[in-house]
């Protein structure tokens, strides 16, 4: 008797271990699986919704079936329509919700007309339905989420107010220096940027939203605002099933939740005290999980598709919509001999393409902002607008940006992945297109 493999969840991860093994997918959207780190390509109605979808998973998946109770004892899993699906392995690859914050103006869980996150196809579309040009929109933070929804809705033609509470764009991923780059690029979009700028409260009038109020008392007028708050792990199924739970849900190197019979992989899963929210590292586990469950379930386990593939363009990913966008899967699985594969991290690069009168490339990963006793070599081209750092920490590559040309990026992330020790050579050549090799 075959093994009954359950997913639930039919975002990046779940979709990728529906396409290599035969499980039973649930499917909590009503669309087949799609791409998310392309959705502002779709919102910029550069692409229809239709061409992010991702590629056929190996079994007919069940879209629009919500599971809202995991029976451990009956091992069966419950839904919304009443149905009851039974499993003798569950993956529970339930994602991420949006932030809300806790603004005035915006109680419970109905948003006033014209307010919307962006993490699904459906906030897309509706964002879309919404903007026409020179509608005001106000995008609430500047991460990689904002930033590329202020770029899209830019590109929409709306007069786009970007409202960032840190000091700079993306201040996660970038130094001082390649943030005031990306910074006056998007504002040669026509975006009006505002940094250490906290949003208080919305106001509204008949249930629509008609300004942002900033908590210094100034006032933006708004009929549409974007909340790109960042995500928090999807975890109360887990939770109220007893699994540990910490951030996400706590997962060994095999995936394996607090119950044996019960993996969890992607926005929700918490490995090794690490929540990654990003395409990469998702994509990594469902591999390594595939490769688990087909050695222990016998369930034959399909090649995994080429590192970074992320959707039907085969795009890695160029244009980013959420914590999630333009990831580089670049280490995790081991295979080593007597030993069962296993995900061990990963070590995640984020590339990022804005549109505009002059294209924007750019990427980073690691450690961007030196700490005492490290080296780093910049280099800056202000006629081309590009930008290249790396920060080497005793002989070892720990980090670096790039913006405007990313022709060393290659070689970068070889050797930060690879966490060997640099040859000996001037630090300037690990900026060179070939990488120093």
């Amino acid at each position: 008797m075959s093994t009954r493999i359950v997913v639930v969840g039919g975002g990046t991860a779940g979709a990728r271990l529906a396409r290599r093994l035969p499980v039973t997918l649930l499917g909590e959207e009503p669309h087949a699986p799609y791409n998310r780190v392309l959705l502002a390509d779709v919102l910029a109605g550069r692409y229809a919704p239709e061409v992010i979808a991702l590629p056929g998973t190996r079994e007919p998946a069940r879209l629009g079936t919500r599971a809202v109770r995991i029976d451990r004892a009956a091992r069966t899993v419950e839904c919304a329509d009443g149905s009851r699906v039974g499993y003798d392995r569950l993956v529970l690859a339930t994602g991420s919700n949006p932030v809300l914050p806790p603004l005035r103006g915006l109680r419970g869980a109905a948003l006033p007309a014209g307010v919307h996150p962006f993490r699904t196809i459906d906030d897309c579309l509706a964002l879309r339905a919404a903007v026409r040009p020179g509608v005001r929109a106000v995008v609430v933070g500047g991460g990689l989420l904002g930033v590329s929804a202020a770029r899209a809705l830019a590109e929409a033609g709306a007069d786009v107010v970007l409202a960032q509470q840190g000091e700079r764009l993306m201040e996660r991923q970038l130094d001082v220096h390649a943030s005031a780059l990306l910074r006056e690029h998007v504002e040669s979009l026509g975006v009006e940027v505002h940094t250490e700028c906290r949003v208080g409260g919305l106001r509204q009038r008949d249930g629509a939203v008609t300004a942002v109020e900033l908590a210094d008392g100034f006032v933006l007028d708004a009929r549409v605002v974007v909340l790109a708050c960042g995500v928090r792990p999807r975890v109360a199924l887990a939770r109220e099933a007893g699994l540990d739970v910490a951030t996400g849900i706590v997962v060994d190197d095999e995936l394996r939740t607090s119950d044996p019979l019960i993996h969890a992989v992607g926005d929700c899963a918490e490995h090794a005290g690490r929540v990654y929210g990003l395409a990469g590292p998702a994509l990594e586990q469902a591999d390594a999980l595939a490769e688990v469950l087909a050695r222990e379930t016998g369930a034959g386990a399909s090649d995994a598709p080429a590192s970074g593939t992320t959707g039907a363009t085969g795009a890695t990913g160029t244009t980013g919509t959420t914590d999630t966008t333009g990831t580089t899967d670049t280490a995790g699985t081991t295979d080593t001999a007597g030993a069962p594969p296993a995900y061990t991290g990963t070590r995640a690069l984020t590339r990022l393409t804005l549109t505009g009168p002059r294209p924007l490339d750019l990427a980073a990963f690691g450690e961007v902002t030196a700490r005492p006793g490290d080296d780093t070599v910049q280099l800056t081209d202000p006629t081309r607008g590009a930008y290249r750092k790396v920060v080497v920490r005793g002989d070892r590559l720990v980090g670096g940006v790039l913006l405007g040309d990313l022709a060393a990026v290659g070689a970068l992330a070889r050797a930060w992945e690879g966490d060997e020790a640099l040859p000996e050579a001037p630090l300037l050549h690990l900026l060179t297109h070939d990488g120093g090799s």
